[in-house]
């Protein structure tokens, strides 16, 4: 079994959401979790456009709200620095979580032709892009990226919603849904602060 703090956040959760739903927990003996948010997810236009996470450029201090189990959430803090690349149709996230003695790096392409964000991860330790990211694009304020997995052989939905944007704050969240989108469980949490 692969450590949590081995692993980038959205991949950790997706991995931790899948045994959660089998009744194992990565950091231990628990009980399976129940869903804990019932918003559907909105229709994904094909809408992305150069800059649109240009709200992320600059240093932030992020705290991390990871689900362990029924709930329980594991706190902790980390920082990113993030920056805009090829005229605003690249973004490249940085993250470092210091006491977990974790880094990893976010790279944000847009698919100019379809108008899709694809959102992509690196971890500092394998230094291997996992693919395939999640894809989707901004609505009213909202980014929301889907992509479909499976948990053995059952299909399930990853999740995850950039919302709350400000000019100082923000908020990240990795959601995985097992009844085709339906219902969803999130399960890792990031809320932004500009440092």
């Amino acid at each position: 079994m692969i450590d949590d703090a081995q692993e980038h956040p959205r991949r950790a959760v997706l991995r931790h959401a899948m045994e959660l739903a089998a009744g194992m927990l990565m950091v231990g003996p628990g009980t399976a979790a129940t869903r804990n948010d019932a918003t559907p997810t909105p229709r994904r236009p094909t809408a992305g456009k150069p800059g649109d996470f240009d709200f992320l450029a600059g240093e932030w201090k992020i705290r991390h709200r990871r689900l362990k189990a029924r709930g329980e959430w594991d706190e902790f803090d980390g920082e990113a620095t993030c920056w805009s690349i090829l005229g605003g149709i690249g973004s490249v996230e940085e993250l470092r979580i210091p006491a977990r003695d974790f880094s990893g790096l976010g790279l944000r392409l847009l698919d100019v032709d379809k108008r899709l964000w694809n959102d992509f991860w690196v971890n500092a330790k394998s230094g291997v892009l996992t693919t395939p990211g999640t894809t989707g694009s901004f609505e009213d304020g909202e980014g929301i990226f889907v992509a479909d997995d499976v948990d053995g052989a059952t299909p399930i939905k990853v999740r995850g919603r950039w919302d709350r944007i400000t000019g100082h704050s923000h908020r990240w969240q990795q959601a995985v849904s097992r009844d085709g989108g339906r219902t969803w469980e999130t399960g890792w949490s990031m809320d932004w602060t500009r440092a």
